[in-house]
């Protein structure tokens, strides 16, 4: 019976595919940063149109149009603020979608690299095992006397 493949790296694997997890982590929280990002952003220019499209009314006063004018600025800048955040988190999305791919693909050269080794095993372990039966059946046979 040919002995157990036995990979030498299997702790360095182990410990790449936890890397691999921790992006994937990273990654997923990165997205959803973003998305809730770019729903604020969708928030507030939906709010600012609707308040464009108000407008502040037929018997609008000074201090009602000052109060509309200030509303209308606050949410520029807050969607300036907002779109300037969902450009950060982008680039952080962007950031970890590359370590993940980075993260994957030093795992998937392990993974390679042990089912190489363990191909080469079973076949070193086949020869080896042919090579006995071959041995065992040449002693075994008798030739016969002419």
């Amino acid at each position: 019976m040919a002995k157990p493949f036995v990979f030498r790296l299997d702790k360095v694997l182990e410990y790449r595919r936890q890397l691999e997890d921790q992006a994937r982590m990273a990654l997923a929280r990165a997205k959803a940063d973003h998305d809730v990002q770019r729903n604020l952003l969708n928030d507030l220019t939906m709010r600012l149109t609707a308040h464009n499209e108000r407008g502040f009314g037929k018997r609008a006063q000074q201090a009602d149009i000052w109060l509309w004018n200030q509303y209308r600025e606050a949410l520029e800048m807050d969607i300036t603020a907002a779109t300037a955040e969902l450009e950060r988190l982008a680039q952080v999305l962007q950031k970890r979608r590359e370590e993940a791919v980075l993260r994957s693909r030093e795992k998937k050269l392990l993974e390679k690299l042990k089912d190489r080794q363990a191909a080469k095993h079973h076949v070193e372990a086949n020869q080896h095992e042919q090579k006995e039966f071959d041995e065992m059946a040449t002693i075994r046979h008798k030739p016969q006397d002419p």
